[in-house]
């Protein structure tokens, strides 16, 4: 009984809701040349021209400067902390030579 109450409710919600939409959505269409439309060559590998190659090889720069310029940064982080953790070990050493844990 409760399970059947549960599968039906559902369904009918969702056959309300359905028939009363107040409206619908379109896809916009642009014809070739319009403010927002895609080109016809060039954009997907094709033959483009002289401009589109150098904005291509501009943008392809910039972000391998910025890929590089993250991996330097990363590499200083990286040496930062294995300077720390060498730091560490060796103030772990004096600890227990001092207290004579190791009998070193």
């Amino acid at each position: 009984m409760y399970r059947q109450t549960l599968t039906k409710i559902p369904s009918r919600g969702l056959a309300i809701a359905s028939s009363r939409r107040a409206f619908t959505t379109t896809v916009r269409v642009m014809a070739e040349g319009d403010t927002g439309s895609t080109r016809s060559t060039g954009s997907l590998g094709g033959q483009g021209d002289a401009f589109q190659k150098r904005e291509k090889a501009n943008e392809d720069y910039t972000i391998r400067q910025r890929e590089k310029e993250k991996l330097l940064e990363l590499r200083k982080k990286l040496r930062e902390q294995q300077d720390h953790l060498t730091k560490l070990s060796e103030h772990i050493e004096e600890l227990t030579k001092e207290q004579g844990g190791e009998r070193n």
